[in-house]
């Protein structure tokens, strides 16, 4: 806790000048195994589907996602159970009125501990033999589930080792949204910021075939249960982003497949390059791909975009200095100390910032609630 210690005062009184509320006490790690037994529950038909949804300051966005998912005939004869985690976002009654709906749970974290811990979570507790990964900041069609149902039944038939399918995204104007793509290299990451937001990780499919990829966005993923057990579930050492690009990487080494589909669709409102990217979010954007770089790539390629990153996290705070917005500047610094902490092997340390930057995200993440209508 010495680095929370010296990281906290900073970002509180940096956050008192700015007007805001950030971060409280730091929450208790959670220790739940993969393995944990399911909750038992009670319905008339085991479901076959369980939709998994991690809500973080989004109530509002989640509530109308449900609302959308429970017009499928799938949840209405308990073929489809959806499951609410919340990472720890304010309560709200909105959330006691989703909590009193059949065929929905929720369930809370004492914490923000990431994106990939509540997947987890939630995927342990739920029973369907496919896991369906979904957005807040998505909407779906009519009758979505019974199409994704529909379609898990029949994807053993197309290719037994089916693990992963990804499904096409849309912008809220009608336009294709890039939702796949190449895993990522060194040279690959580097040459892609001279290319559009968009297409720096993602690449565009054809609308009419599907087609064997290498990894599709979490966003909407659809997941045989299998296959996250004979994995372990995401990789928790992600807080948020290339989880799903980790997840598809190990599934495919594993022997498993993974598919983009277009012929299902759902509208995707606020996906990362189309927004501006406020410092804590970069940080935590940075520590993902610096996790898989130390994962996935040969140390030397590890260390080259380590030094990018540091001096990228330099030059911002420089700029954010000179600019006048000193709690950026604050946070870039935190970037270059995460990069260093990570060099050194101090995990637990680096996790401290990216949680304490997590909590700046909270306005963030507030201001998209009810936007996705």
């Amino acid at each position: 806790m010495a680095v929370a210690a010296r990281i906290e005062p900073k970002f509180r009184r940096h956050a008192a000048d700015a007007g805001s509320e950030y971060l409280p006490r730091l929450p208790q790690p959670i220790s739940q195994c993969w393995t944990q037994p399911p909750r038992p529950r009670s319905s008339l038909e085991t479901p076959q589907l369980s939709v998994v949804i991690v809500n973080f300051c989004q109530w509002n966005n989640t509530a109308r996602l449900t609302w959308q998912l429970r017009q499928s005939e799938a949840v209405r004869r308990g073929a489809a159970e959806i499951m609410i985690v919340d990472n720890h976002s304010p309560w709200q009654p909105i959330a006691k009125r989703l909590r009193r709906l059949s065929g929905v749970s929720i369930v809370r974290n004492q914490g923000n501990h990431g994106f990939a811990r509540a997947v987890n979570r939630g995927s342990r507790i739920s029973r369907g033999e496919w896991v369906l990964l979904l957005n807040p900041d998505v909407t779906v069609p009519e009758g979505f589930l019974d199409q994704v149902l529909d379609a898990a039944q029949r994807w053993p038939a197309i290719d037994p080792r089916a693990g992963v399918i990804g499904f096409q995204l849309r912008h809220r104007d009608g336009t294709r949204q890039a939702s796949a793509g190449p895993f990522p290299t060194l040279v690959r990451t580097v040459t892609g910021l001279l290319l559009p937001r968009s297409r720096r990780k993602c690449r565009h499919h054809s609308l009419r075939e599907r087609q064997s990829v290498s990894w599709v966005t979490g966003g909407c993923l659809l997941v045989r249960r299998d296959c996250l057990q004979e994995l372990g579930g995401m990789d928790e050492s992600y807080f948020l982003y290339y989880e799903d690009v980790d997840f598809c990487l190990r599934a495919r080494r594993a022997g498993w497949s993974v598919w983009y589909e277009p012929a299902l669709r759902v509208t995707h409102h606020f996906p990362l390059h189309s927004r501006p990217v406020p410092a804590p979010l970069r940080l935590v954007t940075r520590h993902a791909l610096l996790t898989y770089a130390r994962k996935h790539w040969p140390g030397w390629q590890a260390r080259v975009i380590s030094g990018i990153v540091w001096l990228e996290a330099g030059l911002r705070q420089c700029w954010s200095r000179w600019r006048g917005r000193t709690e950026a500047a604050v946070v870039y610094q935190q970037l270059q100390e995460l990069v260093g902490d990570l060099h050194r092997g101090r995990i637990a340390k680096a996790r401290q910032r990216i949680r304490l930057a997590a909590r700046l995200l909270e306005p963030v993440a507030a201001a998209q609630d009810g936007q996705t209508r």
